[in-house]
């Protein structure tokens, strides 16, 4: 149930760094990130000028990221309150998952087909850090060498818009969940079948590949979704 009322988020700000980007992209980082640690919850409402004052910016830059989200399907404004974080629906995963299944699945297989023309050795590491992170609870670098894994193998793959579709799918699951995932374990379970991705991508086992990239992929509607 949403708050009658604005809640106040306790964001982690001491890694925010304010770098030399624009105001409303640091912001929507930091938003963001808040969300995956889950101090940002579905369901409530958030003033952008409270964040603001957290954040030590203007309202603007605030607002703006705020509607950035917005616009992603992630909050929705409420009128002389704020913006409430929308819940990602049993639905909403089941149709990420097969939309995902549809286009990762065959674009890895084709990867693993001409494996023999790329060097897969900065994605062992990533692989590597991701497994390193899932056991030690970071989420934020968890998050960062997964992203940075697959999205990589993607463009490797050739096809610029597929990466940029396949990013898009990927927020709408990873905003959520990662906290209680952590706790169970499950990260670092996940984190380890990338190296089995990789290594059936380097033998050139297209087969292989599929399967376990399928599989991979259904935690979306597993573990993800609660189940």
């Amino acid at each position: 149930m949403a708050a009658d009322s604005p809640v106040t988020a306790s964001i982690d700000t001491s890694q925010s760094q304010m770098q030399r980007i624009s105001l409303s992209e640091q912001a929507l980082r930091v938003i963001r990130q808040a969300m995956i640690r889950g101090e940002i919850r579905p369901g409530e409402i958030y003033s952008a000028a409270a964040l603001a004052s957290q954040l030590g910016v203007s309202n603007s830059p605030v607002r703006e990221a705020m509607l950035t989200l917005v616009n992603e399907g992630f909050m929705v404004p409420v009128r002389n309150r704020g913006y409430q974080v929308l819940e990602s629906s049993r639905s909403d995963l089941e149709e990420i998952h097969e939309i995902r299944q549809l286009l990762e699945v065959p674009a890895m297989a084709k990867l693993a087909g001409r494996a023999s023309e790329h060097d897969f050795a900065s994605f062992r590491a990533l692989a590597e850090r991701n497994v390193a992170a899932a056991a030690k609870g970071d989420l934020d670098g968890y998050l960062e060498s997964d992203r940075e894994f697959h999205l990589g193998l993607t463009k490797l793959a050739g096809n610029q818009r597929l990466v940029k579709l396949i990013a898009s799918l990927r927020d709408h699951t990873r905003l959520y969940g990662l906290p209680g995932l952590s706790a169970q374990g499950q990260l670092t379970a996940s984190a380890a079948e990338h190296l089995e991705i990789l290594n059936a991508i380097e033998a050139g086992d297209s087969a292989r590949t599929s399967k376990l990239m399928a599989h991979h992929l259904s935690h979306i509607v597993h573990e993800w979704s609660g189940d």
